[in-house]
C-alpha cells in the first residue's frame, strides 16, 4: 500500500504551462510504475501517461509531444509537465502507482491513486 498526493492543478489560459507533481509514502519500493490519469466532466477516466520504475514512458496520442512525465525513484515522485495546454485538456487529473510484491509463485498486486487535481484551460 502506498498513500498518493497531488499538486499543481489550476486554471490556465490556452497554451499555457502547469506541472502536476504526485508524492507517494508507504511502500515506495514495490511500486513497478506510475502515471496520470485524468477524467474530464460526464466522461471516464483515461490514461495519459506513465512511467516505469526504469524510465520507459508511454503517452497518449494526443499529449504526445506537449506533455512529459517524469520519476524521481528515489523518493517515490512524479511529475507531468503539461505544455501547450488545450481546453480539452481541462479535467481532474489522477495519480496512479501499480505495485507488486512477494515471491514470483505468488506475487501480490495493487494499484494505488490519489485523490486528483483539478486542471482547467480556459480563455
Amino acid at each position: 500500500q502506498v498513500t498518493l498526493v497531488e499538486s499543481g492543478g489550476g486554471l490556465v489560459r490556452p497554451g499555457g504551462s502547469l506541472r502536476l507533481s504526485c508524492v507517494a509514502s508507504g511502500r515506495i519500493r514495490s511500486i513497478d510504475a506510475m502515471g496520470w490519469y485524468r477524467q474530464p466532466p460526464g466522461k471516464e477516466r483515461e490514461l495519459v501517461a506513465s512511467i516505469t520504475s526504469r524510465g520507459n514512458a508511454n503517452y497518449a496520442d494526443y499529449v504526445k509531444g506537449r506533455f512529459t512525465i517524469s520519476m524521481e525513484n528515489a523518493k517515490g515522485t512524479v511529475h507531468l509537465q503539461m505544455n501547450s495546454l488545450k481546453p480539452e485538456d481541462t479535467a481532474v487529473y489522477f495519480c496512479n502507482a501499480d505495485q507488486s510484491w512477494g515471491p514470483v509463485e505468488k506475487v501480490y498486486k495493487h494499484q494505488s491513486w490519489g485523490q486528483g487535481t483539478q486542471v482547467t484551460v480556459s480563455s
